[in-house]
């Protein structure tokens, strides 16, 4: 299965040099920079070099269709030889400019290096790191005295699976003074399995909505459904009983067994298609707050201060102090850079 960035969206959300990294920066590339910079030379055995020149005009394309936001241009100032098989890059977006790399054949770009002990002493910047990017707070949320949150995911996306394991803190900490919702993307990237787990996600929070948390919570860990069930007391009789109905309801099997009702190459899931559709919803995870569609990064301090900034009057509960660091993506536990663009999605 494809886990991508949809690129019309990116367009659309990346601004300047803390975007920019935000955009392609995890620790996975990262490991792949150093990865290259050392063992270049094996990894790209019998790839054919570009020039600098080329390097550079590929990758100001590549910056300049995928990773900006329309109406700014990013231009490569330099090009200068790194390792084997890496070309540096001075990359200039309005008044900053970034340190960036690309294969020698033209075929990777990675956004940047990390210094290892500035990272380690507490001393990174900005410039020395994605994972030191402040929340983004949107300045035309729209407030209202409860705000409804809908966060539309996949059950199985490394990425859904990302920010909701950010927002179930949250919604332990405001509990009902805002109304968050997880709901699911219209269509299924990930099999049979995402399709009966959203099912029985959907029939827990229809039918046992206070063990929600505690489900979801567990399976974002472990991704077992059985043993989820059972440390989150679900009564299984109640829950099938309702999967059975929703899925004769909303023709979710009926969708999965005919594929010519599939969306390109993945099958429906009608259950919040309405949603999907009001919104524009194109992937997992998709934010939205009271309406409008949102970005914010994924660890849990985050997501406070953004749904936070929805209220009218926010309650004290928004003052809590919740975990800054950026959750993996997946199942599991562990953190990861910060970011907020990485999704699932076909490929465009």
């Amino acid at each position: 299965m494809e886990h991508e960035t949809t690129t019309s969206r990116q367009a659309k959300r990346l601004d300047g040099k803390s975007n920019l990294m935000i955009a392609l920066g995890a620790v996975v590339v990262i490991l792949a920079v150093v990865a290259v910079a050392n063992f270049g030379g094996d990894i790209f055995k019998g790839a054919k070099n570009i020039s600098p020149d080329e390097a550079k005009a590929r990758a100001e394309n590549f910056i300049n269709t995928n990773l900006v936001a329309a109406g700014t241009t990013a231009t490569v100032t330099s090009v200068t030889d790194y390792s084997k098989a890496l070309y540096k890059l001075a990359v200039k977006v309005g008044d900053n400019e970034i340190e960036s790399f690309i294969s020698k054949d033209g075929k990777q770009f990675f956004p940047q290096a990390m210094d290892i002990d500035a990272v380690a002493n507490g001393t990174a910047t900005g410039t020395d790191t994605a994972a030191a990017s402040a929340p983004v707070i949107p300045a035309d949320l729209p407030k209202t005295k409860k705000p409804v949150v809908e966060m539309f995911v996949m059950s199985e996306c490394p990425y859904g699976l990302q920010m909701q394991k950010g927002m179930l803190p949250v919604m332990q900490t405001l509990g009902d003074k805002a109304d968050i919702q997880v709901k699911f993307v219209n269509y299924a990237m990930h099999g049979k399995k995402e399709v009966d787990e959203q099912l029985r996600q959907y029939c827990i929070n229809k039918e046992e909505d206070s063990k929600l948390i505690s489900y979801l919570t567990c399976y974002s860990k472990s991704g077992n459904a059985t043993a989820c069930g059972t440390e989150a007391s679900i009564n299984e009789s109640k829950i099938s009983s309702c999967i059975a109905k929703a899925d004769k309801e909303f023709k979710i099997t009926e969708s999965y067994n005919d594929k010519s009702t599939w969306n390109g190459s993945f099958p429906k899931f009608a259950i919040h298609d309405a949603e999907n559709t009001k919104y524009g919803v194109q992937g997992s995870p998709t934010l939205v707050i009271n309406g409008k569609e949102v970005q914010s990064n994924r660890d849990s301090a985050s997501l406070l201060a953004t749904i936070c900034a929805a209220f009218e009057d926010a309650p004290e509960e928004c003052s809590a102090t919740l975990d800054a660091a950026t959750p993996a993506p997946g199942f599991g536990t562990g953190t990861a850079a910060a970011g907020n663009a990485a999704e699932c999605a076909p490929a465009t």
